[in-house]
């Protein structure tokens, strides 16, 4: 079984070298441990405009199984990934954030219960974990939950984080439902989920909490309604 693992970086210069070596020491031992037969670790460079685009050319000179990909425009996180995801050939696809917010683990245990459930399509979540919100403040974590409750009433989404960072997919599946997404930001995550139930794909979810906190660039209020705006589209586009 092989697994392709996309992480999607804008600027990212200043802990890109840190995570391609943690990435790749993390999934060699999983080689090493027959959870996996292969892999490959694709970085997507979203238009960065510092020396991510350069440390990735150097990082996939010194690691086999890294590849880079990048494109001069910013097109926003959900470009990214599906870039990525599009490229892959993996029997499974994973993506995470480039800052390894939920460390590296957590992607062993994401493999595992995806070959032993037969589901789809692995939702992390943060709800689901007793300390998923661990690290947060009183204020963001309302703002965190709040936010999830607007966007599952809007999408009719009846699962319990759509919008933790880290998902994985049996990698047709994963290249087939993503060949169809249109949405290149935040609301990307919501547009793969809808899409992946309205064919009937099954869905799991992991628990999961966050190890490496970094501030949140999300802002209630503005970035609610663009994505209520995205599903509108959304909903639009599947009709």
């Amino acid at each position: 079984m092989k697994l392709s693992v996309i992480i999607p970086a804008y600027n990212e210069e200043a802990i890109l070298t840190a995570t391609a070596d943690t990435l790749s020491a993390a999934l060699d031992a999983m080689q090493q441990r027959g959870v996996i037969d292969a892999y490959e670790l694709i970085f997507v460079s979203d238009g960065s405009t510092d020396r991510t685009a350069a440390l990735l050319s150097a990082a996939e000179a010194q690691y086999p199984c890294l590849r880079a990909c990048s494109y001069a425009e910013n097109r926003g996180k959900g470009y990214a990934v599906r870039t990525g995801i599009l490229a892959s050939d993996g029997d499974i696809v994973l993506y995470t954030d480039c800052d390894l917010a939920y460390g590296t683990d957590v992607i062993e245990v994401a493999v595992k219960q995806l070959q032993q459930t037969g589901a789809d399509v692995l939702l992390g979540s943060r709800a689901l974990h007793p300390e998923g919100y661990a690290g947060y403040t009183p204020l963001r974590k309302l703002a965190s939950i709040l936010y999830l409750r607007i966007l599952a009433i809007a999408a009719g989404f009846r699962l319990s984080d759509s919008q933790a960072g880290f998902k994985a997919l049996r990698g047709n599946i994963g290249r087939e439902i993503f060949s169809r997404c249109e949405i290149d930001r935040f609301a990307f995550d919501l547009e793969m989920l809808m899409r992946a139930q309205k064919a009937g794909y099954s869905v799991t979810e992991l628990p999961i909490k966050i190890v490496n906190h970094r501030e949140s660039s999300i802002h209630l209020v503005r970035d609610s309604i663009r994505m209520l705006r995205d599903i509108m589209r959304i909903k639009k586009s599947m009709k």
